[in-house]
């Protein structure tokens, strides 16, 4: 179908019910359908060839093209007829550069594939996991992209960074693992006696499940908890009245998560807990596979 209102040196504006020229927007014909089929059995004629107008284009898909000649146009169209694939493209093949300018564009449905660069200028935001297959390159400050990537690409949750000290060497760390949703504050505690919590602690950390431990530094001291306060303070007391000069770690379990199943039976899937408080590297939960 064809949609066009410019006039032409060989037709009559307005006289012709289908016809497109230079810079016109026009659909195009369909040849295989019941409907709208101008060149049928000769019903309208060969109004291809009788028609007066630019008749070069070629493309026998449904769709709609913005046309400058036969060999420059954009097309948004069907694969032949049929709505079930629907592509848009230069008649050279990709648009070169595509903008949409939209304070907010939404894509509707279950899955986005690209072929190609992503690049973003600004936040990353998923709801949900993020899958990869290839390569994943971060871009930042030094060796801390470098770390990132590999905690987030590797199953041992490790980084590789350039050695401190030999040159050419490189270094190597994995990510702490145990039974539980753990957390952990440490720091030096100087002639006094209070260790000062984060306030969020409170609101993050299962308090019976706070340890401390404390390292005499300097001397021996005979140090022990006295007690642990609203959750954010820590009393520490030296059994011999000295001065008090150690190191600590506190490690504490998350509240705001269920509990984790350290054993189950199955496969990832028969995780007998919430898998959506999970992050499991090289398992794809909607896909159903991965390392199992």
């Amino acid at each position: 179908m064809f949609f066009g209102s410019e006039k032409s040196s060989t037709g009559v504006e307005g006289s012709l019910p289908f016809r497109f020229e230079n810079f016109g927007t026009f659909g195009g014909p369909q040849f295989s359908s019941t409907n709208y089929d101008f060149d049928k059995f000769n019903v309208e004629g060969v109004w291809p060839t009788t028609i007066p107008g630019d008749y070069t284009f070629r493309n026998n898909d449904l769709g709609v093209f913005l046309y400058n000649n036969a060999l420059n146009y954009v097309g948004f169209h069907c694969d032949g007829v049929s709505t079930a694939q629907m592509t848009l493209e230069h008649s050279a093949g990709p648009i070169p550069i595509f903008n949409i300018k939209a304070t907010t564009t939404n894509v509707i449905g279950r899955t986005l594939n690209a072929t190609g660069n992503i690049n973003v200028n600004g936040n990353i935001t998923a709801r949900g996991f993020i899958n990869h297959n290839g390569s994943f390159t971060l871009s930042g400050v030094g060796d801390v992209a470098a770390a990132i990537q590999q905690a987030a690409l590797t199953p041992s949750k490790g980084f590789d960074m350039h050695h401190p000290t030999k040159k050419g060497w490189r270094l190597a760390h994995t990510c702490i693992e145990g039974p539980e949703v753990g957390v952990y504050y440490r720091g030096k505690l100087r002639d006094k006696n209070v260790i000062e919590l984060p306030e969020y602690w409170r609101g993050l950390v299962d308090l019976d499940s706070v340890t401390v431990n404390l390292t005499p530094f300097g001397s021996y001291q005979e140090l022990f908890v006295e007690k642990i306060e609203w959750g954010t303070r820590v009393i520490v007391k030296n059994n011999l009245a000295g001065p008090i000069k150690c190191d600590y770690t506190i490690w504490g379990e998350r509240k705001d998560l269920d509990k984790l199943y350290v054993e189950y039976e199955g496969k990832i899937e028969d995780y007998p807990g919430d898998n959506s408080q999970r992050s499991i590297v090289g398992y794809n939960y909607d896909k159903r596979e991965g390392i199992n």
